[in-house]
């Protein structure tokens, strides 16, 4: 299992990047998980392209966009279950910038995730998306964590 995020920007602050480094190293025992990242451009669609170069063959392509499918943490997990019985084994997820996401990449993405209606900085966006990610796997193996 490969697990890629495709993120627009650095993380700046100290506690983003310890939050994520924390659930990167609790996925080690389910996945493999790289981070790359690509510097904010001046256009949406610049970014779009950056990211676009960036997709391993043969992912699943989840784009995470607030006009996304809202999923519970049982829905995400079930649906990223379902992807390992279909053998997908490699899977990208996008973070836009702070302008979100292409209309290029909304198109090319196998699915569209909201994680809520509420707005958040695409910096905490990748802190919620690799605890959500973490939960999932938990949550597939009936292990405590999700209650």
């Amino acid at each position: 299992m490969k697990i890629n995020i495709l993120a627009v920007g650095r993380l700046k602050e100290k506690y983003l990047t310890d939050a994520v480094a924390e659930y990167v190293k609790r996925l080690r025992p389910f996945s493999t998980v790289e981070i790359k990242e690509v510097p904010e451009q001046k256009s949406v669609d610049d970014e779009g392209e950056k990211l676009s170069a960036l997709i391993p063959r043969d992912s699943w392509v989840c784009v995470l966009d607030v006009g996304g499918t809202e999923l519970t943490s049982e829905e995400f997990a079930s649906r990223l279950e379902g992807l390992m019985v279909e053998g997908k084994s490699q899977w990208a997820f996008i973070i836009g910038g702070a302008f979100g996401i292409s209309d290029r990449l909304r198109a090319e993405s196998d699915f569209r995730l909201s994680l809520s209606r509420m707005t958040f900085t695409h910096q905490m966006t990748r802190v919620i998306l690799v605890e959500q990610i973490y939960r999932a796997f938990k949550i597939i193996r009936g292990e405590k964590y999700h209650w």
